[in-house]
């Protein structure tokens, strides 16, 4: 290894012999545990600051909007502000929705698992393995928890998480059967196939996408039988590919063989009839592009090669991937015209006409609220300024929020300027910063005028 390619952070390392590294090392594990601990400890006060109290008096009225209490973990932990939980989240650099959880961990613990806790505290338990337990305790009922609280205060630091999962298990057996029942129930009413298409980045640089299920078993031999026939049947007819290749081809070819069919639907009211089109249907939308960083479905940069994506996604999707797919026999296309995301064509109405939704949706593509990964397509459309105060429907004035954050913005002090379109600088109830642009979330403290 040559030691002229890596960065030592300014010489601070020039000379120290290994053991001494292994001990600065050290050093950094200790400081950053404790640095954990305090983060818990400051999360736990802030939880004692904001409770609301509950169930009669679940909500409060602050400045003449509801600030619902939420319960963000088991049965008998507080309920706290939802408004102000959005604030600490931001604060912590997290997503909305794995901040909730983090915080409802942690509150979980301090509350539900005081054993748990007080080892954290003292340094005998990680905070990532009490977080472990945290996410399995949730769901019990206080006597369980506290159940598992009492059996691995001792050695919770020690255990493995196995162990901790038995001890879960035991748990709700003695203290908790109805939930035991459910389980098992919920266990047969859990089978899925998923093809996840829906996600962000599901569909990955090289036009593949991840599949995944939880079927019946016996179901799930059938499955594997037809796979495995096909398969080798793709093989003797001079299919090169693995047979992992060809397994994978063998499940589309057998998708394929369904949409042959001719679907008929009667509407039972009119008595309309449609008779889906058979085939692979694809849409193919052209957008103009400036830079060769694009945010559209099929974009030409100025000066350089075609770029193709997937949906309103942003991974990139090479042109011969989409050519294949588009050669696919029985394929129907439907080519939609050029979409200028730079154009601002407003309407009189506050009703938002489709196109415009559209060109909002392939510019920002997810909730712009600080960290939120919601996809723009399941998000409300925000006018950024009212339309009752002169705010046109234009993509200019359109941000797309989800619901959760909308009514953040709407009925609490978060605040937020449009500096361009596209590019978002929100104020917290206690004027923290964030911007959001197509980078991302960025802190900004102090802000940056």
């Amino acid at each position: 290894m040559d030691p002229e390619n890596h960065s030592n952070a300014g010489g601070r390392y020039d000379g120290c012999s290994t053991a001494e590294l292994l001990a600065g090392i050290s050093a950094e594990v200790r400081g950053r545990r404790a640095s954990q601990v305090r983060e818990w400890a400051a999360i736990v006060a802030w939880a004692d600051r904001h409770v609301v109290d509950g169930p009669a008096g679940a909500a409060t009225l602050t400045a003449g909007f509801l600030d619902t209490g939420i319960p963000i973990a088991g049965p008998g932990a507080p309920l706290v502000s939802e408004f102000g939980l959005m604030e600490l989240i931001a604060t912590l650099e997290r997503s909305p929705d794995g901040g909730r959880a983090y915080v409802g961990r942690v509150i979980e613990c301090a509350w539900r698992l005081p054993g748990i806790y007080a080892a954290v505290l003292d340094g005998r338990c990680s905070t990532y393995r009490a977080e472990q337990v945290a996410d399995l305790t949730r769901p019990l009922s206080r006597h369980a928890a506290a159940h598992v609280d009492g059996r691995l205060r001792g050695f919770v630091g020690t255990c493995t998480f196995a162990q901790i999962q038995r001890l879960v298990t035991e748990a709700i057996s003695l203290h908790d059967p109805d939930l035991a029942e459910a389980r098992r129930a919920d266990a047969a009413d859990g089978r899925r196939f998923d093809v996840d298409l829906d996600q962000l980045h599901a569909v990955d640089a090289h036009g593949l996408v991840h599949v995944d299920g939880l079927l019946d078993a016996a179901d799930g031999a059938d499955l594997d039988t037809a796979i495995r026939r096909r398969a080798v049947l793709l093989g003797k007819l001079g299919h090169h590919g693995t047979l992992d290749v060809r397994r994978a081809v063998a499940v589309g070819e057998l998708a394929r063989n369904d949409l042959t069919l001719d679907l008929e639907v009667v509407d039972e009211e009119t008595g309309e009839v449609t008779v889906a089109a058979a085939g692979r249907r694809a849409v193919l939308h052209i957008h103009l592009a400036d830079t060769a960083i694009t945010h559209t479905s099929t974009d030409a940069a100025a000066g350089g090669a075609p770029v193709g994506r997937w949906e309103d996604r942003q991974t990139p999707i090479s042109v011969e991937q989409i050519r294949e797919w588009l050669q696919t026999p029985g394929t129907s296309i439907t080519v939609k015209p050029v979409i200028d995301l730079a154009d601002h064509v407003p309407v009189d109405s506050y009703e938002i006409p489709d196109r415009l939704r559209e060109r909002v949706r392939l510019r920002d593509h997810t909730c712009r609220y600080p960290w939120c990964p919601r996809q723009a397509t399941r998000c409300d459309l925000d006018h950024a300024r009212p339309h009752t105060r002169g705010g046109v429907t234009c993509p200019c004035n359109l941000v797309p929020l989800c619901r959760r954050h909308h009514r953040a913005k709407t009925h609490s002090a978060w605040r937020y300027a449009v500096i361009d379109p596209g590019t978002y600088l929100w104020t917290s109830p206690h004027h923290r910063h964030y911007l959001v642009d197509q980078h991302g979330t960025h802190a900004l403290d102090p802000p940056d005028h």
